[in-house]
């Protein structure tokens, strides 16, 4: 009786890294430092310009829905297109294994040889690898094209994060505004805890000091609100 095929196991993906490929967590926290810096800044542009309370939280109001909606369909198409990339070359990737299989294991081998493996050992390791297609074609696209194909990355997932975190993060510097609040002062406490915050949680992603993050991106919104305020000063005014 003939032996069925040995079965391999599915190479798993590391646990142990940080997310850097953007599945959901890249777009939910630029999304709210995207939201909290530039609705703040928008609205302290409006007050700059003297504008009344109900105008800022109109505008306050627009702009959440605006920029989470800009932010959902920015994402959405980004990740879609990223994705169909990635699926046309493991598309183009398999049909080079079912038509020259002895080239890509070669090819393969020869990988292994430039990494320092010996020669007849590389060859064998390649060999084996190469009985499942399946594994085959995992291995070509981690090593040759530097993807994994079971873990891309959602257009859904990263549209909705997206949505969801920009619309908290624009929420924030409104939110005294809904309460009652008359003055900007309240908002700018609010909005710069949040960009600090927000600061600290990025460096989640890149690997800086969570307190350098922080307070980088409470200058760079600070900045931008700033720049914003003078404006509704200057020309405020004149449209008025």
């Amino acid at each position: 009786m003939e032996a069925e095929p040995a079965q391999h196991p599915r190479i798993p993906a590391a646990d142990h890294h940080r997310d850097v490929n953007g599945g959901w967590l890249r777009p939910a926290v630029f999304g709210a430092v995207d939201g909290l810096v530039s609705n703040f800044a928008l609205m302290t542009g409006v007050v700059g310009g003297a504008a009344s309370n109900g105008t800022v939280i109109l505008t306050g109001l627009a702009g959440l829905a605006a920029g989470a909606c800009s932010m959902a369909a920015g994402e959405y198409t980004s990740v879609a297109s990223q994705r169909e990339l990635v699926q046309a070359e493991i598309e183009a990737e398999r049909l080079e294994l079912s038509r020259n299989p002895h080239g890509e294991l070669a090819e393969l081998a020869q990988l292994y040889v430039s990494r320092g493996v010996d020669p007849e050992l590389a060859h064998e390791v390649a060999r084996q690898l190469s009985r499942d297609p399946e594994l085959a074609l995992e291995i070509h696209a981690r090593e040759e094209l530097g993807i994994d194909p079971t873990d891309l990355p959602s257009p859904l997932v990263a549209a909705g994060s997206s949505f969801l975190c920009f619309a908290l993060g624009a929420l924030l510097p409104l939110l005294p505004y809904l309460l009652g609040a008359t003055s900007l002062l309240p908002a700018v406490v609010l909005a710069a805890l949040g960009l600090f915050g927000c600061g600290a949680v990025v460096a989640r992603v890149t690997a800086r000091s969570w307190w350098f993050s922080g307070l980088r991106q409470l200058v760079l919104g600070g900045a931008a609100a700033g720049v914003t305020y003078l404006l509704g000063v200057l020309i405020g005014g004149h449209v008025g």
